[in-house]
Parts: C-alpha cells; structure tokens; sequence
C-alpha cells in the first residue's frame, strides 16, 4: 500500500482555501499521503466568523465531519445544530445532506472532513441556485479535470441543436 498508513493530525501541512471574506479556511489534505483510494481526508481549519464552503448538497459523495477542537454552527437540511469538539455529523447524499459549518465562537474550529471520492460528483447550492459538475479530482484532492459551475435554471435540452434534417 503506498503511503503512510498512520498519519497525526498535528502533521498535516495547511494551505489556503477559500474566496476571501466569510468563506476562508485552511485546508490540510491526509488521503494521497496516506494512499486512500475511496475515501478522501481533509483537515479544515476555521477562524472566527468563517466558514469554508456555501451552503451544499452532494449528489454522489456522502461526507462526515469530526469535530477536533473548537466550536461551531452545523446548518443541515435548513435546521441549525450547535457543535463542539467530539461531535460527528453524518451528512449522506440529497437534499437531507445539505450542509455548511461555520464556526460561530471567538477561537478557531478545527475538524476532519471525511468523504466519499466518487466521481464524476455533482453538487448543488441552494442559497445561490447553482449546480456544479466535477470530474476526477474531488475538492482538496488537487484540480478536477473537468468543473463546472452553472445555475440552476440551465437552457432548454434542445438549445444549440439544429432542427433541420440531415441529407
């Protein structure tokens, strides 16, 4: 098996993530060290008031989160839980896995993030009515080969498609 199969939290190397604002973070990639083939492993860092990503829904990956340290606001399906270290939170495909973390304290959040790699992966994002298409790499696993982010509404199936019969 190539990698290390036992990898500490404390030595994960951090880069920066995020557009700037609200959505920042630190994000510290463990599965190609550790040679993971299905699951993917981030360790995502949180200051106060931030949070790493909108809003979401995956459609074919199921992701989990593990609190390390900190505190924070799960939204999930609408609802909103509070969170600290030790909690796990199940976030399975659809709809009923629509989900943000946002660490709602005055001292960092830190937590593992635990998905499901398959791809090709769509997602969709309910406040801003967008959907995104990615195939190969998956988010925090490098550059997808393929990503696409449209909104919702899209174009009619048949826009672009000549209706005149071929000879």
């Amino acid at each position: 098996m190539p990698g290390k199969p036992v990898m500490n939290v404390d030595d994960v190397e951090y880069r920066d993530w995020g557009a700037g604002g609200r959505y920042q973070a630190e994000l510290g990639s463990m599965s190609p060290q550790m040679g993971a083939r299905k699951l993917g492993y981030n360790v995502v860092r949180l200051a106060p008031g931030k949070c790493a990503w909108p809003y979401h829904l995956h459609h074919a990956n199921e992701e989990m989160f593990v609190v390390l340290e900190g505190e924070g606001t799960l939204r999930l399906n609408g609802e909103e839980h509070p969170l600290r270290k030790g909690d796990v939170i199940c976030c399975p495909t659809g709809a009923e896995g629509a989900q943000q973390i946002t660490n709602s304290s005055d001292a960092e959040l830190k937590y593992l993030a635990i998905s499901t790699m398959q791809s090709p992966e769509v997602a969709q994002y309910p406040d801003s009515d967008k959907v995104g298409v990615l195939c190969g790499a998956m988010p925090g696993q490098g550059q997808p080969a393929f990503r696409q982010i449209l909104r919702n509404d899209g174009v009619d199936y048949w826009e672009g498609e000549s209706d005149k019969e071929e000879e």
